[in-house]
């Protein structure tokens, strides 16, 4: 990516790498010179090294030699504020990153060294979200991060804004589980990124893919597209991989594969609430393995936090909203090959909004088994004013049409394996279920198919309904596992 050849060792510039000095002034003399040389490489030998904002121009390498780090200083002042006009009207101003770049092509950071933002002298005002990320290119193209380690960002690790061709591999990234707001990689409003064979351990959601909120822009919305996230290792924090909620500007051509999640509260987690907007669509998930959730898979049109009141009914309504502009859409979700075990609340929670239910949704070949006994505190699935905390849930759904549940195995305790609720068009066809409770109930639906699936002889029954729903109700290939059991109940 950058092929100009001059390389500066920062110490031959008198940057001091005792862990002490605060190098601020002089790392920025050293940017300086590279950049009337068009371009080149800032090198960091081994040491400690305290600084502010590193900002980088066009054609530069920041290189952080194994046994370099890079401290944030503590002072706010050594970090520069963003304001709206830097960020051609975009609302989101605070201070510049520890590592930065603005408007410039061809940014490299990268070697076998560490960035340590230093986040506890920030930490203790978590409502500041002002605080300085610990890589942040605005408005860049041709951005590379590769092999290094982070720690203790101050506030989200990675955060890659309106930017072209962005490609993260192969670092890892470390901040405290009770840190506030540290995600760990956070592209919003790009394009053609490239994340791979990365660790992230944080305090906040792992991975997550925004496009800026319905205050953001004052006139263009920039959306995130083109994305693919693989390899990775996602530990702890509170999802795994992420869209939202920060979705004004649409989320769309995304593939995620071939990662791991260790722990996190929940799996794939996308979420957002009314008057944000946005689209999320064409997103494919394949073969994910995940251990210790709280729900492997959530959907939620009913986003709580960001200071908003619970009685806001504009927002927060589970009756039909008129459709605006500004009504959030979910369609086009593929999910394939995920197992995940000890799930402790839900093995789903789906929670579309009635006047635009999430559409096509498309689940296959999904393995999910309960943490058993009741020594786990019952917690939320979803982060909505209305949700419950919940334990050995089974898959929750509501507000969906056109979607497909195809061999999916369920080990579910407390309730039925899947619970269908306003919704339409729905087919569940291979169901594996091993609870002792009814497999399937349905509720206020129509058009629900359930076919070639299996019921454990414990079950009470295999689908309970409600008469509105059995009305449009087709069952195909389902047989008693015992003879006190009900293909068909229907309640009241």
């Amino acid at each position: 990516m950058n092929t100009i050849s001059s390389v500066l060792d920062v110490t031959n510039f008198g940057v001091v790498g005792d862990g002490t000095t605060n190098n601020t002034k002089k790392i920025a003399e050293v940017i300086g010179e590279l950049k009337k040389l068009g371009g080149g490489t800032v090198y960091f030998p081994p040491g400690e090294y305290v600084t502010g904002s590193i900002i980088l121009g066009d054609n530069m390498t920041l290189y952080l030699e194994g046994g370099a780090t890079i401290l944030g200083s503590a002072d706010p002042e050594d970090y520069p504020m963003i304001t709206k006009e830097d960020l051609e009207g975009y609302n989101r101003e605070g201070h510049t990153g520890l590592v930065a770049a603005r408007n410039a092509k061809n940014i490299t950071v990268t070697g076998r060294g560490t960035l340590d933002g230093r986040g506890y002298n920030w930490w203790s005002n978590p409502k500041n979200e002002q605080r300085p990320r610990a890589f942040q290119p605005i408005m860049c193209e041709n951005v590379r991060l590769s092999g290094i380690s982070i720690i203790n960002s101050a506030m989200w690790t990675v955060h890659p804004m309106c930017c072209r061709n962005v490609t993260i591999d192969g670092i890892s990234i470390k901040n405290p589980a009770d840190s506030p707001n540290t995600d760990g990689i956070n592209p919003e409003s790009c394009s053609n990124v490239h994340v791979s064979n990365c660790q992230v351990d944080v305090g906040d959601d792992c991975v997550t893919l925004k496009s800026g909120t319905e205050d953001d822009y004052l006139q263009k919305k920039y959306p995130c597209e083109n994305i693919t996230i693989t390899n990775c290792t996602m530990n702890n924090g509170h999802g795994g991989v992420v869209i939202g909620s920060e979705m004004s500007g649409g989320v769309r051509n995304v593939t995620i594969s071939n990662c791991v999640f260790n722990g996190t509260d929940r799996g794939i987690r996308i979420k957002t609430r009314r008057k944000r907007g946005g689209s999320v669509e064409d997103i494919r998930i394949d073969n994910i393995m995940m251990t210790n959730v709280f729900a492997p898979l959530t959907i939620n049109g009913y986003y709580k936090c960001g200071g908003t009141d619970p009685n806001d009914m504009e927002l927060f309504s589970l009756e039909k909203k008129p459709v605006e502009d500004s009504t959030p859409v979910f369609k086009n979700i593929y999910i394939s090959n995920v197992t995940a075990r000890e799930v402790k609340c839900a093995a789903g929670y789906i929670y579309g909004i009635p006047e635009m239910p999430v559409t096509s949704l498309h689940v296959d070949n999904f393995v999910c088994s309960m943490t058993k006994g009741d020594h786990d505190v019952a917690s939320a699935p979803i982060m909505a004013w209305h949700i419950e905390p919940t334990k050995g849930h089974g898959f929750y759904c509501a507000n969906m049409k056109d979607v497909s549940f195809n061999n999916v195995h369920l080990d579910v305790e407390k309730t039925s394996s899947i619970i269908i609720e306003k919704s339409e068009l729905v087919k569940v066809s291979g169901l594996t279920s091993e609870g002792s409770n009814t497999a399937v109930e349905i509720k206020e639906s129509k058009d629900i198919m359930i076919s070639n699936s299996m019921v454990s002889p414990t079950a009470k029954d295999f689908i309970e309904t409600d008469a509105e729903s059995n009305a449009t109700l087709a069952v195909n290939g389902v047989a008693k596992s015992n003879e006190n059991q009900e293909i068909v109940k229907i309640v009241d």
